[in-house]
């Protein structure tokens, strides 16, 4: 987990998936033990396009009442920050500045692949997979920041 403003305290945290399209945004309890994945975000083309989906995940962490936000980090296999990885901590600037909260950043790698996983076992047919897999992974992520709170906790 890295990240200036480390997410402290109990309340809802939205988990996001910054995918090139969708942003998928998963949401945990207040107790934070749960992530549940609540929607997919579409991407638009240009600064305006840009602008308005930073806008819509502030709209989401206020009807949550979240008091942070734990965003996937595309590192590469060997762990270190490639093109995607630069360009996603570039964005969780952005995302800090809109939400005014402290957001992190935990390692994604596999989560997509977790997500589609658990969808097709679960009997999701690809075309509804599709509709759910941004904020499914968003899901994994978030959970897997909550279990690692977990097992680091005293």
């Amino acid at each position: 987990m890295t990240g200036a403003g480390t997410v402290a305290g109990h309340g809802r945290v939205l988990g996001v998936d910054l995918g090139s399209r969708r942003i998928g945004v998963a949401v945990c309890d207040a107790g934070q033990r749960v992530a549940t994945p609540i929607v997919a975000v579409t991407r638009r083309e240009g600064v305006a396009g840009h602008r308005r989906a930073l806008d819509e995940l502030a709209e989401l962490a206020a009807e949550h009442e979240a008091v942070g936000a734990v965003v996937g980090l595309p590192r590469s296999l060997s762990g270190a920050l490639g093109v995607a990885a630069q360009a996603t901590l570039a964005e969780v600037d952005a995302l800090r500045a809109v939400l005014a909260l402290p957001v992190e950043t935990v390692d994604e790698r596999f989560t997509t692949a977790s997500a589609a996983a658990a969808l097709r076992s679960g009997g999701l047919k690809a075309r509804d997979r599709r509709a759910v897999i941004d904020a499914s992974a968003a899901a994994v992520i978030l959970q897997s920041w909550l279990d690692a709170r977990v097992r680091s906790a005293p």
